[in-house]
Parts: C-alpha cells; structure tokens; sequence
C-alpha cells in the first residue's frame, strides 16, 4: 500500500521562496552575483564591475574570506538604507585592507535595492562597509560608489530590524548569515 504525503503551506512556502529566488538570479553571470542569507531569507545582488571595479572586487576578496558572515547591519533607518558591512559594529570598522578610491562618475542612481559603498566625509575612504536602499535618495546620486543592485529577495531586507535613536544605530542588531559569490556558493 502506498501511503501520501501532504506538504503543509508551512512547508512548500520556504521551497517556493527559494525556488523564486534562484530563477530570478537565473540567466546573472555567477562570478558577478552575491547570495547573502539573512535570517528572513537569501537577497540575490547583481554586482556592476562594468562601474565599479574596484569596490565589486573588494566584495568578492571579501565574500571568498567569508568575512561578512556574522557582521552585523548597525545602522539602518527607515524609509533610507540597512548598513552592514562592519565587523566591529561600530560604524567604524573595516577589513583592514585599506581604503578604495571613489568610482561615483557614472550615470546610475540610488533607487530601491540599490548597494552603495559606505564612506567617510572623504570619498576615497569606503572599505567594506556597505548600504542598501530601502527607497531611491538622488541626493547620493554621484556621492557613493554604487556596487550593486538587489535583483531578489527586497522583501527580506525589508525585515531588517530599525534603529531607533537619530542616527539609525541598532541595538541586538539582524546579521548576515552567509554572504557569498555565487560561483563560490559552497566554498
């Protein structure tokens, strides 16, 4: 006798969500996508070497050392950006490998989902720090390296927990689980 199984809502919904995530990524060079695994579900980030070179490889040098997994987002202010990217959670952290120089001359805006390179008052200062845009901010606009563009999983960034004081800073702050190149996925 065979016997069937019923899958609950509860269980096909996380298949359905990872499946949905993967065929949006489908068809992105995998040498040029990030997977970063938050607690609320994996964010697909098409990374944009073409205007950024420098800053993507310094994600990727990152991503291969496994030096975001853990870090938290300190910063994050509501209807404005998530900031990650600090091991220290500080704000004033980095990798340690130096500072990148600005490559904010193109035509692309900060718009919803939008990566940016976090910095200090002077643009040749962003190191691993990063931003993502929870709505567009044209006054960025040719201020901030942009690196990358969240191509799935905006839903789940949009769970990251808020800061409550002036400056968005977040106490018992959400982490990234796992951030990976894609390519590079279970390394």
């Amino acid at each position: 006798m065979h016997r069937r199984t019923l899958l609950t809502a509860a269980a096909v919904t996380p298949l359905i969500i990872a499946s949905a995530n993967m065929s949006e990524a489908a068809g992105l060079d995998p040498e040029n996508t990030v997977y970063m695994d938050l607690k609320y579900g994996r964010v697909v980030i098409e990374l944009l070497p073409d205007i950024a070179p420098k800053a993507v490889a310094r994600v990727k040098e990152l991503c291969a050392k496994h030096f975001y997994d853990g870090t938290p987002f300190h910063r994050v202010i509501e209807g404005f950006m998530a900031q990650g990217g600090d091991p220290t959670g500080t704000g004033t952290g980095g990798s340690g490998l130096g500072t990148l120089p600005a490559e904010f001359t193109n035509k692309r805006r900060f718009l919803r989902g939008t990566v940016g390179a976090a910095r200090t008052s002077d643009p040749n200062s962003a190191d691993s720090q990063f931003f993502i845009m929870f709505a567009p901010a044209p006054n960025l606009d040719g201020q901030y390296t942009i690196w990358g563009q969240v191509v799935s999983g905006m839903e789940f960034v949009d769970q990251i927990k808020r800061g409550t004081g002036p400056n968005g800073m977040v106490s018992n702050p959400d982490r990234i689980i796992k951030m990976r190149v894609a390519a590079d996925e279970n390394k």
